[in-house]
């Protein structure tokens, strides 16, 4: 059975067209291992929308975020900064999920 992960409606489009790759998540989602599968459901309604395969997990501190980062991301540093802070708040070691659409 696929675990699963969930993103907000936001990112959806940008995970469908490939534009976003990676997802920075907190340490309750650094469990995930190369080559699994996960089954991709939207965090507001639980709506499933694809399924990933996992390239690698990588930990990273919140000061250690770079340019390519936020343009694995489809958006700006700044922006990449801001919305982990809002999901994450006061939170500095931070895990880097590699993924791509199977």
């Amino acid at each position: 059975m696929k675990r699963e992960i969930t993103f907000y409606r936001r990112f959806e489009a940008d995970i469908l067209s490939g534009k976003k790759t990676i997802t920075i998540r907190d340490s309750s989602e650094s469990h995930f291992e190369k080559g699994e599968l996960l089954s991709v459901s939207r965090y507001e309604d639980g709506v499933y929308f694809c399924t990933i395969e996992v390239e690698s997990v990588t930990p990273v501190l919140m000061s250690e975020l770079t340019e390519l980062h936020a343009a694995q991301e489809n958006m700006t540093l700044d922006e990449l900064k801001q919305v982990i802070s809002e999901i994450y708040p006061g939170l500095n070691e931070l895990y880097v999920i590699r993924f791509h659409i199977r």
